[in-house]
């Protein structure tokens, strides 16, 4: 059965009681949306921002009563749009193709064939984790680690997401990988990843935050924010090793100086990798 989408063009102030309005007039669903090009990277802890120009989406049964909602309303020019019925959860499979990632590192989708048998193929379904390759932030920690040697290293990744940092780690020859996230999504997610690449279960092992192991690591890898990097800080360095590799990512380059200097102190940065406006930037502990 096809959907009816109503959009309606919109702005910061009026947006949340027209979502509102929207929910009482019956629709099962409304989606606000940047109207301008104007994205929102990194709201502050407790934020959710809106955009100054906001278009919110509707989204009713196909047989819905039109022109009493347009009443209720009050819509001069109503934009009511068909959508086709669709298997939603799985739609987006169809536009995930494999990304190669250094030079024998390939992220495949774990419906399809790794395009080069020979290479290291990770597969991967994030499920509702974050983390498949095609974001900046992931590809640059991926292009990173695929350059390094990871061989008998143990390694924590903190903020997994779908497991596909800590799991390529493992697949390029590290001995222990410690996943760690406040998302019970991603510990799902990052377990059945592992497995699927046939990497037993006590070779990432994976935890809350409050459970995780404290024991120092050769590497540690946060792609997260820049907010979270700063405030973690202390953490992510306890859990380094002197001489230890880490690399730190979800970061805008406008970000980087403010990141740099909560562990300018103890880790001594590499030259910034940017990809896009996104950058990626590693080092290593100085021993002491």
């Amino acid at each position: 059965m096809p959907w009816l989408e109503l959009r309606i063009d919109s702005n910061r102030e009026d947006a949340p009681a027209l979502e509102d309005a929207l929910l009482a007039a019956g629709a099962l669903s409304v989606t606000l949306q940047d109207n301008a090009d104007q994205p929102i990277f990194e709201p502050a802890l407790g934020e959710t921002p809106l955009w100054q120009e906001t278009r919110v989406t509707g989204l009713f049964e196909a047989d819905v009563d039109t022109r009493r909602i347009e009443r209720r309303l009050r819509l001069e020019r109503p934009h009511w749009h068909v959508v086709e019925d669709k298997d939603w959860e799985r739609e987006w499979m169809q536009h995930y193709h494999p990304i190669k990632c250094g030079d024998n590192l390939w992220i495949c989708p774990s419906w399809l064939t790794p395009p080069d048998p020979s290479a290291v193929n990770l597969l991967l379904d994030p499920g509702l984790a974050f983390g498949t390759g095609t974001h900046p932030t992931t590809f640059l920690c991926l292009a990173w680690l695929s350059q390094q040697q990871l061989q008998g290293k143990s390694v924590v990744d903190y903020g997994c997401g779908s497991g596909i940092l800590g799991i390529a780690t493992l697949l390029l020859g590290a001995e222990k990988a410690v996943g760690v996230d406040i998302d019970p999504q991603a510990l799902l997610a990052s377990r059945d990843n592992a497995e699927r690449n046939g990497i037993a279960g006590e070779r990432f092992p994976v935890y809350f935050p409050n459970k995780a192991p404290k024991e120092p690591a050769d590497v540690v890898l946060a792609n997260i924010l820049a907010g979270p990097l700063v405030e973690l800080a202390p953490t992510l360095i306890g859990l380094l090793k002197p001489g230890g590799l880490i690399c730190l990512s979800g970061v805008l380059a406008t970000q980087a100086e403010t990141v740099q200097k909560a562990y300018r102190h103890v880790i001594e940065f590499d030259p910034i990798q940017q990809k896009e406006e996104w950058v990626c930037m590693s080092g290593r502990r100085i021993a002491t």
